[in-house]
């Protein structure tokens, strides 16, 4: 069986990034907080920045992109982003990251080695926005791992982009009661409620839901707001929701890498749901 890894190295309002090798392939989904915090979390998990193949960026955001300046100064390392999100980096006269981006349109595919990385739009206040769903072949058996986060509502490509994921990296950004009575101004909250803002517990779950119904075995739980939520209100709502399916549930720290385990086939048949949260580990 392929040795595969899937590691949130943080997740949160304050950066986002995500490691994942298949294989000799390493790629990460987006570069958030600064290079050398981003670094120091791929050496914590045993893996350096120069085994990096390339960067994926979801969108524009600078919780996603923040680290791609520095990191571009210092190494080669192609960043696949769309034609669109490319254009924050545009409006400065000196930016090192250009000279790494491989833009794209919305809807493309690039294959490293036996790994292909396809992109799927997502809605989000952003110059665009898209998912990545990971691909490769097992010996004879195609695998798959999906990364959304930044999602304003689950919408039909969203689906098709994630079902039939092994594993997946999903937005469970707020508990709408706490958004609602928290301290937010009223615009941001809007903004966030939106269909271009963040995804909810509750339309995160229902998500997983489909998804494990599906094929899907594994949840990372991402993009949790510090101020609007709590692992264990995303966690119940997930396992409430996902009900007798057998999968791993987990909550992405903000902070720290969380590694997501993937069950194995007779993991699968004989237990049930886990749940865990690292952040109490």
């Amino acid at each position: 069986m392929t040795e595969c890894r899937i590691v949130a190295l943080y997740s949160g309002s304050g950066g986002n990034s995500v490691y994942i090798r298949v294989a000799d392939t390493a790629i990460l989904i987006d570069a958030g907080k600064s290079a050398r915090r981003l670094c120091a979390a791929l050496k914590e998990i045993g893996s350096d920045i120069g085994m990096i193949r390339a960067i994926f960026v979801t969108h524009d955001h600078t919780d996603h992109t923040s680290a791609l300046e520095v990191l571009s100064k210092k190494n080669n390392i192609p960043i696949h982003i769309t034609e669109e999100s490319a254009k924050i980096f545009d409006r400065f006269s000196v930016c090192e990251v250009r000279k790494n981006l491989i833009r794209h349109t919305p809807i493309y595919s690039v294959e490293l080695g036996d790994v292909t990385v396809s992109s799927f739009m997502t809605p989000h206040d952003s110059l665009m926005s898209v998912g990545y769903r990971i691909e490769f072949f097992d010996g004879e058996r195609k695998r798959a791992f999906g990364v959304a986060t930044d999602i304003g509502y689950v919408t039909e490509d969203i689906k098709e982009g994630l079902c039939g994921c092994e594993a997946v990296v999903i937005e469970s950004n707020h508990d709408i009661k706490m958004l609602k009575n928290g301290p937010y101004p009223q615009e941001l909250k809007k903004r966030i409620l939106s269909n271009r803002g963040h995804l909810s517990n509750k339309d995160s779950a229902e998500l997983c839901a489909y998804l494990a119904a599906n094929g899907t075995k594994a949840f990372l739980l991402a993009h949790l707001s510090e101020e609007n939520n709590e692992p264990s209100l995303a966690l119940e709502e997930t396992e409430m929701a996902i009900c007798d399916e057998c999968t791993v549930v987990a909550v992405a720290d903000p902070q720290c890498p969380t590694e997501l385990k993937i069950p194995t086939d007779e993991e699968m048949k004989n237990g049930r749901s886990q749940i865990y949260n690292p952040w109490n580990a």
